[in-house]
């Protein structure tokens, strides 16, 4: 009976009222009323309530269980559907073991690790499983921003011979006896395709950062949001572009993540204009007003939030950029402005770096004066460096780290959370 029904999904079944289903998910609660029971079954596209009468009520099946129902289809005001299942048939597909937490109430009551250590099963919570439908959109509008500005989609290799920075903060591998790297960036094989004539590329892809941090705001595996554009004139162009993609990042999850935002009660930034400061300004802002002194040439971490909270204040911005950066304090092949700065930048958004960027180098002599001024042996970059041989325009670009963004725009306390099987210092499973 009922054998050639295919699957319904839940958001299907308000179109189905008065007809015959099968419904396939996992049991999220289940209640016994006397001769009638209920089953609340949870699947990608929302919840469904199921009523079992008779000789099924009273039904023994453990909640996180994968079942099978099959039944009609009908109308009802106590469910946000609207409708609701009258079971004729029940199948248990997957039986449920203990759990060790449970993921069915409004909050999850255990620490991070226990999350993490059993990911599969936190993922099932609604408001994590959120987290990652939100970034899931933030992924796919930088890529639908970029394909609609004529930028290419690229793909670059992850085992590579030379870090982008020089070679610090790399993962070693022996590539079949040969001394191979994870890369931390793919920077230089952008500033290549760019160089190929492509001139517009992106990339989204892991990067690799071999940094012994242990907070909560560092990862050794992140997901990079790369992009590099050609015959930029100033690399304010860049934080322009920059400022364009998230506005759009962000109206994309309004428009498409309005269930989970009032799950998670986030209220999404609006964005009109980013504030810049110099690094410089950044600075005095901070020994001035808050009697802090910063590491030379550069922010420290708690810099950062102290900017920010001046910028929130001055401005009602979350977001500002951080500019002109000393050369000392950038790779080898941002391009340098005058009294030793950079035409360079990072983007802070409350209070955190999510994006590094800048002008490039172009010209093959002053890159090889820049490899030899970080003490770097240029014929160890030489199939990079001859690339610049053969006419190389002005170009730029940024990387926005995926989880940090994610992270701080949904306000979590640890980027791992962002993450759906963190790499970090300490964990290499699951």
């Amino acid at each position: 009976m009922h054998t050639n029904l295919k699957r319904t999904l839940t958001k299907e079944c308000i179109n189905k009222v008065g007809e015959m289903v099968k419904v396939q998910g996992w049991v999220k609660k289940i209640r016994h009323l006397g001769n009638i029971s209920f089953i609340v079954l949870r699947e990608r596209t929302g919840e469904l309530q199921c009523v079992l009468e008779g000789k099924l009520a009273g039904v023994i099946i453990e909640t996180e269980s994968v079942i099978e129902v099959i039944g009609k289809i009908v109308p009802t005001n106590n469910t946000v559907l609207g409708v609701e299942l009258l079971i004729k048939s029940v199948k248990v597909i997957n039986k449920n073991d203990l759990l060790p937490f449970e993921v069915n109430k409004k909050e999850v009551n255990t620490g991070l690790e226990n999350l993490l250590n059993h990911r599969v099963l936190s993922l099932r919570h609604e408001k994590i499983a959120s987290i990652f439908k939100i970034k899931a959109t933030l992924e796919e509008a930088f890529r639908e921003y970029l394909i609609n500005m004529d930028f290419i989609r690229i793909f670059t290799p992850k085992i590579v011979s030379q870090g982008a920075e020089g070679g610090a903060n790399v993962f070693n591998l022996n590539y079949f006896g040969k001394d191979a790297f994870l890369a931390q960036s793919p920077q230089f094989y952008k500033q290549m395709m760019v160089a190929s004539g492509l001139e517009y590329v992106f990339e989204i892809g892991p990067v690799f950062r071999a940094e012994e941090h242990n907070s909560s705001r560092h990862l050794n595996e992140y997901i990079s949001l790369d992009l590099e554009m050609a015959f930029i004139e100033e690399y304010e162009e860049l934080m322009e572009l920059e400022t364009q993609v998230i506005k759009f990042m962000f109206e994309k999850v309004k428009e498409k993540n309005e269930n989970e935002l009032k799950l998670l009660n986030i209220e999404m930034p609006t964005i009109t204009e980013i504030p810049k400061l110099k690094l410089h300004e950044a600075r005095e802002i901070l020994k001035n007003r808050f009697k802090k002194e910063m590491p030379e040439g550069d922010l420290n971490t708690e810099g950062e939030k102290l900017i920010a909270t001046y910028i929130k204040e001055t401005t009602g911005s979350e977001f500002v950029f951080i500019t002109e950066y000393p050369k000392e304090n950038r790779p080898m092949y941002t391009m340098p402005a005058e009294n030793g700065l950079t035409k360079s930048f990072d983007l802070l958004f409350k209070g955190l770096e999510i994006t590094s960027g800048g002008q490039r180098i172009h010209e093959y002599e002053m890159l090889v004066v820049s490899f030899r001024e970080k003490g770097l042996n240029e014929e160890n970059f030489q199939n990079y460096l001859n690339t610049f041989k053969y006419g190389v325009p002005p170009h730029g670009g940024f990387a926005i780290g995926l989880e940090r963004l994610t992270a701080k725009l949904l306000e979590l306390t640890n980027v791992r959370e962002a993450s759906a099987f963190p790499r970090d210092i300490n964990r290499l499973t699951p």
